[in-house]
Parts: C-alpha cells; sequence; structure tokens
C-alpha cells in the first residue's frame, strides 16, 4: 500500500464527503461542489469527521499501490478547494504588455498585433490587480493549474531578454547574447 494513501483525509466542519454508489466521490462546502469518479482498484469509505481510502484487491498490486497515494492526494485536494480555494498568480514582463480581466474572460495585450482573450472556465475567476499581474482563483486545483498554463503558453518566457508570461516566483535562467570576438 502507498504511505501517502494510508493517511487520513481529516474533514473539517461545514464539508461533507459522500461516496455515490461506492465509484464516485462528492465534497460539498462552501466554495463549492466537486465530483471524482473513483477507479476500480481503490474506494473511500468516510468514517466520522475522516475519509480513508483503501485498496479492493482488484488488477495488479502496483497499479492498486499508485492510484491508492493519488486518490487520497485529489480527494484532499479538493476538500482544500471547497474549503480555502486554490490560486495562481502570474505575471507578465515586457515594455507594454498588460492584461485585463473582463468577467469570464481576460484579454492579453502581449506584442502581437492583435489582443488574445482567452475563457475562463466553469468555477475558475481571473483578477487583475495591476495590469502586469493575473490573479486565478477556484476550487478545483486541476482546473486553476490548466488555465494558468494554458495562459502562460501564449508567451513562454524567453530567455535572453526574460519578457513573457511567468509565474510569480518562477526562475528563467537568462542566456549571453552574441559575443563579439576580436
Amino acid at each position: 500500500m502507498s504511505r501517502v494513501g494510508k493517511t487520513p483525509i481529516l474533514v473539517p466542519g461545514g464539508v461533507t464527503v459522500d461516496v455515490l454508489k461506492g465509484r464516485e466521490v462528492t465534497v460539498k462546502g462552501p466554495g463549492g461542489t466537486l465530483k471524482m469518479p473513483l477507479r476500480p482498484e481503490v474506494t473511500v469509505e468516510v468514517e466520522g469527521k475522516e475519509a480513508v481510502v483503501g485498496i479492493t484487491g482488484t488488477g495488479s498490486a502496483r497499479a492498486a499501490s499508485a492510484f491508492h497515494g493519488m486518490t487520497r492526494a485529489l480527494i484532499n485536494n479538493m476538500v482544500v478547494g471547497v474549503t480555502t480555494g486554490w490560486e495562481k498568480k502570474l505575471e507578465i514582463i515586457g515594455v507594454g504588455w498588460n492584461a485585463a480581466g473582463k468577467g469570464k474572460s481576460i484579454t492579453l495585450n502581449i506584442g502581437f498585433c492583435h489582443p488574445v482573450d482567452i475563457d475562463m472556465p466553469e468555477g475558475v475567476t481571473c483578477e487583475t490587480p495591476r495590469p502586469t499581474q493575473i490573479i486565478l482563483k477556484g476550487a478545483d486545483r486541476q482546473a486553476v493549474g490548466h488555465i494558468a498554463a494554458v495562459i502562460r503558453k501564449v508567451r513562454p518566457p524567453e530567455p535572453y531578454k526574460g519578457k513573457g508570461i511567468r509565474y510569480v516566483g518562477e526562475y528563467v535562467r537568462r542566456k549571453s547574447g552574441k559575443s563579439f570576438g576580436s
């Protein structure tokens, strides 16, 4: 069994974890409702204020151990998401480059001849407190991380001048330009 999977998931007050028909986990809380289907190799049992992930015994032991730990981590991420939520911060580096959040979409002006509009998925909100900063928030960790990666992919940081969209705190290794030798 997985060491990660053995630890129980603590369910705080105001959050409910339900197992529907033994094949789907639903987590409800103040931040919303999240659902996840279960693999046939694992089971989830809710006992009071703890949820415990177990192994059913079907499939190979190696796959069951891997899915055991992964399922526990995903359910824990769901519990954290509906209580405090997840957040990703991006920054834009470049002269005259900026972003503007408009409701459920964001408009990027990042050196192209046209602005780039990106629609936010369901449950994810975007804020632009400064024109060069983007803050993405939501209950679903996978959705927040995916839309952050989509936004970063529009103009990833380049190694010569460091211009582009990057995560806050991300280190971009800089290269030296052409050198003149005589």
